[in-house]
């Protein structure tokens, strides 16, 4: 049975103040460290070979976002997602643009396939991974969330990763004890799409969730993958605890979208109020996010 219970997500959040190292696009790292800070994470910009695999191992939680993808982005990706994995560390990708060009496509899916513990784009960038969708217009989506649910359940069951799949209602889908499930978040405002940096620093909020998520499991260690290899589905009280980490990121969004409206007279002034609304969301304020939990049919899931 899954149900959510995001007061105490929120709550874990809080007192946790994960360590979140964000190897992400440079348009928006400073934008993506200010949204951490203000739901109270602690932001790590830290993406150089050198020493990004050793920082993963302090972090407790990585973002792998490819929206600029150097040569030495690449490098410290995969250093950071090895040394994650073998810590049991969670680690979210937002695979931006994917197939848009081949190159790109081609390293998002190689690491997509390293069993990220959620993935997290919006419904053009989700079929594209899937491999059912040519992709978006760069970040812009040209896909519905609802049409692409069954390439998210796709990927889940293929990656074990929770699927987060965003728009104007956000979606998320989880493969658990062998059913699919999808979680909707409604909320958030028009002018969150004019704001750079809204969607990839919802992937750093995402890994920060998951990373308070694993710290108040009773033994995070013992069941912290939860992949199993040959059918890569996700079991027991980790994946649950996970799909709630990532539903709760994204209500997180969704009621901080819709507060910092107020007042706001356009992208400008709405993003300083956005970080505003963001820290002042709270475990109340969350436990009435409009999320509603439907368990997605079996037709809908085998359709990609």
């Amino acid at each position: 049975m899954v149900d959510f219970d995001l007061r105490s997500a929120n709550a874990r959040l809080r007192a946790s103040n994960p360590l979140i190292q964000c190897i992400t696009n440079t348009v928006v790292q400073q934008f993506s460290a200010n949204v951490l800070l203000a739901i109270g994470a602690s932001p790590a910009m830290l993406d150089h070979e050198a020493d990004a695999g050793q920082f993963a191992g302090i972090a407790s939680g990585v973002l792998i976002n490819f929206g600029t993808a150097s040569n030495h982005q690449l490098l410290a990706a995969d250093a950071a997602i090895d040394v994650a994995n073998a810590a049991s560390k969670p680690w979210v990708l937002d695979p931006v643009s994917v197939g848009a060009v081949d190159f790109r496509t081609s390293r998002i899916r190689r690491a997509a396939a390293d069993h990220p513990t959620a993935i997290r784009g919006n419904a053009s960038e989700i079929a594209a991974l899937a491999g059912v969708g040519l992709g978006g217009r760069g970040v812009d989506s040209t896909d519905d969330v609802d049409a692409v649910l069954p390439a998210a359940a796709k990927l889940a069951r293929e990656t074990g990763a929770i699927v987060a799949v965003s728009g104007p209602t956000d979606a998320i889908v989880a493969h658990i004890d062998g059913a699919d499930h999808v979680a909707r978040i409604a909320g958030g405002h028009e002018y969150m799409p004019l704001v750079i940096g809204t969607g990839c620093s919802l992937g750093a909020v995402t890994a920060a969730y998951l990373a308070a998520a694993r710290g108040g499991l009773a033994d995070p260690d013992a069941d912290a993958s939860a992949v199993n290899a040959s059918e890569h589905t996700t079991s027991g009280e980790a994946a649950s605890a996970r799909f709630e980490a990532v539903v709760a990121a994204h209500a997180h969004f969704a009621v901080a979208g819709e507060d910092a409206a107020e007042g706001a007279k356009g992208p400008g002034s709405y993003s300083v109020n956005f970080l505003d609304a963001l820290h002042s969301v709270d475990g109340d304020r969350l436990a009435h996010a409009r999320v509603s939990l439907d368990a997605l049919a079996a037709d809908e899931g085998a359709r990609a």
